[in-house]
């Protein structure tokens, strides 16, 4: 994938003819010959063979005013701004003419304001809009530069304690790496290798885990069923690192330009990577793919038509149906009519990062984030300020799950033109860290009686909303799985395999500041007589028996379990601790008992397959002679009858 530069060759060429308007001032025709051919190199883009022309005019004439001009914008075309300067501030110096200054004044306040010295800058975009009145296009370009300096003079004021190191030369072994992203777990990454300096050489995505002591091992091929001799690039992998998208722009079965392609690994093989279709690929490039936690929705860059600027970021759903939804632009405010690049959806499903030529910053690609509310709008998208933006472009940041480190790919020149690019890895300071921080629940799914793993279903829905914030699939041979929590809610989470009892678990995050990853490994029983499963998502107020709001999600999981297996008889049963009578926990017992059947009878299951018991303290799982035993104790259950 060949990185984005901002434009400016294809700003020189736009403001170029301003100059040529003017009267010269040089009366040598060779001058003005050589100024001549010049500008037809520097138009191709043919610029050592421009700079050779125009320093040729320059010695046959000294005070030749708009040859250090072209020189400059020329030098500008190849990021060579101190070079740039020179030029251009030696051309102001000879002329007096405002016309020509205003058109210095403009350039040298880019150059300025692009080597983050921004008083120089400030000063030179103001000249220039006292001046120009005529060139509203110009003007409106100055007014976004002059907003973007008084932003970076005041960003640059803050400083924040990021503790930043590049990674081992184990990782960093190629000529060229970028776009990491890491599993939930992080104990794996996946980033773009290049063996060149050039896009010529070939681009693979290779993967490097993390041994006993937590150092980062040797790169290897992700699969040799995903890497050809082709480029691929630009990947994105699910938190738990068993679904990879990636872009492949040669090679394969595309729909005309740069595709994303899908991959899913089963055990230890990823599967032969398929297109991901006309609703998400067009004959326009599409690249730069990220990933919601669970797999299903999908956040990519595209230049196909529709957006509001070249390229913008869109977004598709995968259906039950296993099929991506048609892409749809995801909008202002992230989108502007400027590029906008490299998204990235944090584990929480949130936080949206991304690049952008379009928001107020430090110009050029800085990097931003968004905030998704619950009815899935973006907040105004925020610059993430220094250090992490400075005057230079900003690329593909990826944060971990629990906000604590970020990982990006850093260039430096590398001699003869080139730019080396290795990965760099840096603590996040509490004060900047996202606002949903997130974790994760892992572990194997299994029969209970064989312990043979199990390729089961695992939700996990946000109890308020009712919403299914994460679906994930364990592995059919491994039987793990992995799904993430985020901060901010309460979570009910069901694993569902078709001709076993459903297991539901609770997990109450709303309040927790800091937590650890979840170890959770589950057993099902097959659907017999006897299995029995604790309903812990089922909620009551002490001493009432009336189901609260949120346990809907539970009851809705019962009832889809009930008709999903006809011909299972239950029995509801009611259990307490033993504070109190035991007649009076006996009542409450039942009644609680009874809430769940009655609910169900409601839904029309018939009341010949239930039957409701309270058995009060009698049926303990646990001690009485602590808070958290007790709560143990207070439960409901659902146990399959003959």
């Amino acid at each position: 994938m060949k990185r984005l530069c901002v434009l400016t060759f294809a700003f020189a060429i736009l403001i170029s003819p301003l100059f040529g308007q003017a009267v010269l001032s040089t009366r040598s025709k060779k001058a003005i010959e050589l100024y001549t051919e010049a500008d037809n190199f520097r138009v191709r883009g043919q610029f050592s063979q421009a700079i050779n022309l125009l320093q040729q005019a320059i010695d046959k004439d000294k005070d030749f005013v708009e040859a250090y001009y072209r020189l400059g914008i020329t030098y500008m075309s190849m990021k060579r701004f101190p070079d740039a300067i020179k030029a251009l501030e030696k051309g102001l110096s000879l002329t007096s003419d405002i016309k020509k200054q205003k058109v210095f004044w403009f350039d040298l306040g880019e150059a300025y304001f692009t080597l983050g010295e921004y008083e120089k800058a400030e000063k030179l975009i103001a000249d220039f809009l006292s001046a120009e009145a005529a060139n509203k296009p110009k003007i409106e370009r100055a007014q976004r530069l002059s907003k973007n300096i008084a932003f970076a003079r005041e960003d640059r004021k803050k400083s924040a304690a990021y503790r930043q190191k590049t990674l081992s030369d184990t990782v960093n072994q190629f000529v060229m790496q970028y776009f990491p992203v890491l599993t939930a777990d992080q104990q794996q990454l996946i980033f773009t290798r290049r063996t060149g300096f050039t896009d010529d050489f070939d681009e693979d995505l290779v993967i490097s885990s993390k041994d006993a002591n937590g150092r980062w091992g040797p790169p290897q091929s992700i699969s040799k069923n995903i890497n050809t001799t082709f480029n691929e690039g630009t990947g994105t992998i699910s938190a738990d690192g068993r679904k990879l998208i990636f872009t492949s722009c040669t090679g394969r079965d595309g729909f005309g330009s740069c595709d994303l392609f899908e991959t899913q690994k089963t055990g230890d093989e990823w599967t032969k990577p398929k297109n991901l279709g006309p609703n998400v690929n067009t004959s326009d490039w599409e690249s730069q793919p990220s990933l919601s936690a669970d797999g299903r929705t999908l956040y990519f860059v595209s230049e196909r038509k529709g957006g509001l600027g070249r390229r913008d970021i869109w977004v598709t759903t995968l259906g039950d149906d296993g099929q991506w939804s048609r892409a749809r632009n995801l909008g202002k405010p992230v989108n502007t009519v400027y590029d906008e690049i490299s998204p990235f959806i944090h584990v929480n499903n949130r936080t949206l990062f991304f690049a952008s030529l379009g928001q107020t910053g430090y110009g050029g690609y800085d990097l931003y984030y968004s905030e998704k509310d619950s009815v899935a709008s973006w907040s105004e998208p925020v610059n993430m300020g220094t250090p992490i933006n400075n005057h230079e472009d900003q690329f593909s940041l990826f944060i971990t799950a629990d906000g604590k480190k970020g990982y990006y790919s850093h260039s430096e020149a590398a001699g003869g033109g080139n730019a080396k690019s290795k990965l760099i890895e840096m603590e996040i300071p509490p004060e900047r860290t996202v606002k949903f921080r997130s974790n994760y629940v892992k572990g194997t799914i299994r029969d209970r009686e064989t312990k043979e793993p199990l390729r089961a279903r695992v939700e996990m829905i946000n109890i308020e909303s009712k919403e299914v914030e994460s679906l994930v699939d364990s592995d059919s041979i491994s039987g793990e799985y992995l799904i993430v929590l985020t901060q901010g809610a309460e979570y009910a989470l069901y694993v569902n395999k078709r001709n076993y009892l459903f297991r539901s678990v609770h997990f109450n995050y709303s309040e927790v500041k800091d937590f650890k990853p979840i170890i959770l490994n589950i057993e099902l029983d097959k659907v017999k007589e006897g299995s029995t499963a604790v309903l812990e998502n089922i909620f009551f107020d002490v001493d009432k028996y009336e189901l609260k709001p949120k346990s809907i999600t539970e009851l809705q999981n019962v009832e889809r379990f009930l008709n999903d297996n006809p011909n299972v008889r239950v029995e509801i049963s009611g259990h307490t601790d033993n504070d109190g009578s035991l007649s009076y926990n006996m009542q409450l017992s039942q009644k609680r008992a009874l809430a769940v059947y009655n609910y169900l009878i409601g839904k029309g299951i018939s009341p010949k397959r239930l039957l409701a018991k309270g058995y009060g303290p009698n049926h303990p799982i646990a001690g009485n002679d602590s808070e958290e035993g007790k709560q143990q104790n207070r439960r409901i259950e659902f146990k399959l009858l003959r």
